[in-house]
């Protein structure tokens, strides 16, 4: 079963939207969602990170939170950048963040929220994982200013849920 299933709840999310796409219950529809939510899991096994626990689940709630409110504030600033200042005025950058977290669940937790958050984007993660490049779309303050808020914010709470 589980060679056949690789992550049940990916496959019924697949069969799901599948069938919400095409807006259909007829048999082809059916049949080729069953089909997908089989082989789309076997063939992206490789890619998935390895399975872990989560140690302290109830953070991910204040880490959500804290999340969609940088978000938030993020857009609207990088928004207020674009329309108020010349591009000279905006120091964008590469900032070299050094890293704790060596969890690939967190590490892709990180990925996520950094390239989600207007004006910074994941820009490299150093072979031996201690190290990520982040692009900086205007950062006013100096680098360490910055990587404290990051390791703060985002990795000493992923440690706290992966680690």
């Amino acid at each position: 079963m589980n060679r056949w299933l690789s992550s049940p709840p990916l496959s019924v999310f697949l069969f799901i939207v599948w069938v919400l796409l095409h807006q259909s219950l007829d048999a082809g529809t059916l049949v080729l969602a069953a089909v997908l939510a089989i082989a789309v899991p076997m063939i992206t096994r490789s890619l998935r990170p390895a399975e872990g626990r989560l140690r302290r689940p109830s953070l991910l709630f204040k880490l959500g939170g804290d999340v969609a409110v940088d978000l938030v504030v993020s857009a609207f600033e990088v928004a207020r950048r674009l329309l108020t200042r010349r591009s000279p005025a905006i120091s964008s950058r590469f900032v070299r963040v050094p890293l704790d977290l060596r969890n690939p669940n967190g590490l892709a937790m990180l990925a996520m929220v950094l390239c989600l958050t207007p004006g910074t984007a994941w820009a490299e993660l150093a072979l031996d994982r201690s190290s990520l490049l982040i692009h900086v779309f205007h950062l006013e303050d100096d680098d360490e200013t910055f990587i404290a808020l990051i390791k703060q914010r985002y990795e000493r709470p992923l440690m706290e849920i992966f680690e």
